[in-house]
């Protein structure tokens, strides 16, 4: 794989900084990460306020051979420049790449990570097969803490992608799981101080 993003990015500010791209890995590189995620990732048990969900750091564990070039430091400093250029900043040489897991049951509250001097830029990869909306899954935005102000839905679509900045406005949460696993890689990227 040479890049991460494959498709064109649609950027929107409503209701705070994101942009949305249906294919990010491509077909062959997101079924092996998959499978990998499905099979023999060192899955652990996390709960905390907000949520409760399957996670492990993508970075400090051993990759499988099939998944290491997805990760390597060329495509994360791709990805970086493709940030900085979307969003009109200048991001830092440190990355975290975490795996998430939810299963039937669990869910995300509304929140917005923001927490000063901390990551401000998160992209989120999905990496679902055959998902389908009974299942749940639903990534939204809100244009408030109000968990009624919903501005935006995404579909946790296979390979697709949603990138946003993380400041005190960017609300989100997912939806209950009702069936299926729902898998997520989440990028953090972190803003450049002089």
């Amino acid at each position: 794989m040479s890049d991460i993003l494959l498709s064109p990015p649609v950027m929107s500010t409503d209701p705070f900084p994101h942009f949305a791209v249906s294919s990010a890995f491509g077909a062959e590189a997101s079924e092996k990460v998959l499978r990998w995620l499905e099979t023999s990732a060192p899955w652990k048990l996390k709960v905390a306020e907000f949520y409760e969900q399957y996670e492990f750091s993508v970075l400090d564990c051993e990759l499988p051979a099939e998944v290491q070039a997805v990760f390597n430091d060329e495509n994360l400093a791709k990805l970086r420049r493709r940030l900085e250029q979307m969003f009109g900043t200048q991001l830092s040489n440190r990355q975290d790449v975490a795996a998430h897991k939810l299963v039937q049951g669990q869910r995300i509250r509304i929140h917005n990570d923001y927490i000063p001097g901390q990551e401000t830029h998160r992209v989120l990869v999905q990496l679902n097969r055959g998902w389908q909306d009974e299942f749940g899954g639903i990534l939204l935005f809100f244009g408030s803490d109000d968990s009624r102000d919903i501005r935006k839905a995404f579909r946790p679509a296979h390979d697709s992608s949603v990138a946003f900045q993380i400041s005190p406005s960017s609300h989100h949460a997912v939806t209950p799981i009702a069936g299926g696993e729902r898998f997520t890689l989440v990028l953090s990227f972190y803003e450049q101080h002089d």
